[in-house]
């Protein structure tokens, strides 16, 4: 029989959507798990964070995973939890391998919450978290949360065999100066090109930046709105400022000629559609009340608009 995948973009804790959108696309819930007869449901990362259901969105995906009807994908948001959450070892100067300062309290600070009745819980979905890989590579697609870089990847393959994290490449990882720290900017953050002469931007989510998000798939780009990829406009000053030589070498290209690759991380808006004939982003700002997406993919080679199918979270979320 035909294995069917269904490719679903970032959740941040709206579970009752979740319900919704797996209800559509016909899995059932049999034995606690959700199920479909011919299909397996790969999750691109970030349930975690932000909405009102985080321990039910999961909930419904480690059991999914452990019953193996699903795949999940380490989302940045759960790097930042698994780091925020893990004493340092001696010697190094904060408590915590992830700093405890306002803003990274903040970005976690809804999951914390949500599981502060249950430590337990919390302590054996961060083991889980820690074992999710950081991509994957099926026979005819890809899967990676923010972005797909191939030389970094047969670099950790080559380094650490693989595709997952443990205990020691976590403490590795927050070392801002080694590869591994560098290998999961990439590829949980994607590529970004720093804003010039020091100046910062103001994010509509209230983050203060100096640096902004850039597509990894434009072919020959000149100017910044070339590469631009997320909600938040640059200053007006800057929109069509050149590309320097220098951060032109900065930039990724992903080919029309590689494999389909699905991710999320990038806050997408309007109609899902996908961006290439072999790129799709199915992040929709599901908690920010847009869509929770997922990608319907059986045996194609070209990415098809129809295949697409999400829900309106406004409607589902309470």
């Amino acid at each position: 029989m035909h294995q069917g995948y269904d490719l679903i973009g970032d959740i941040h804790g709206c579970g009752q959507t979740l319900v919704t959108l797996l209800e559509q696309m016909g899995y059932r819930k049999q034995h606690g798990v959700y199920r479909h007869n011919n299909r397996k449901a790969v999750f691109v990362g970030d349930v975690v964070d932000r909405g009102p259901h985080i321990r039910l969105a999961c909930e419904i995906v480690k059991n999914m995973v452990d019953a193996g009807e699903a795949e999940m994908l380490m989302g940045n948001h759960e790097y930042n939890l698994i780091t925020y959450c893990t004493k340092a070892p001696a010697g190094m100067r904060q408590p915590f391998l992830r700093e405890h300062t306002r803003r990274n309290t903040r970005i976690v600070e809804a999951t914390m919450e949500q599981f502060a009745n249950y430590p337990q819980e919390l302590n054996e979905m961060l083991d889980w978290f820690l074992e999710r890989p950081l991509f994957a590579e099926y026979d005819h697609f890809r899967v990676v949360h923010a972005c797909w870089d191939s030389d970094m990847i047969a670099e950790y393959i080559a380094r650490y065999g693989g595709n997952q994290l443990d205990r020691d490449l976590l403490v590795e990882s927050v070392d801002t100066s080694s590869f591994l720290h560098q290998f999961l900017d990439r590829m949980l953050r994607g590529t970004s090109l720093k804003l010039p002469q020091g100046r910062s931007m103001t994010a509509k989510d209230g983050f203060v930046r100096q640096f902004f998000r850039t597509k990894f798939w434009e072919h020959e780009p000149s100017r910044y709105s070339d590469v631009l990829f997320q909600p938040d406009p640059l200053p007006d000053d800057l929109q069509h400022s050149l590309l320097s030589d220098a951060e032109k070498r900065q930039l990724l290209f992903y080919s029309a000629e590689e494999k389909p690759l699905f991710f999320g991380h990038y806050w997408m808006a309007g109609i899902p559609s996908p961006l290439s004939s072999n790129l799709a982003c199915i992040d929709y700002s599901a908690v920010k009340y847009g869509r929770l997406v997922a990608y319907r993919m059986d045996t194609e080679h070209q990415l098809q608009p129809s295949k697409f199918t999400w829900v309106r979270v406004e409607k589902n979320e309470r």
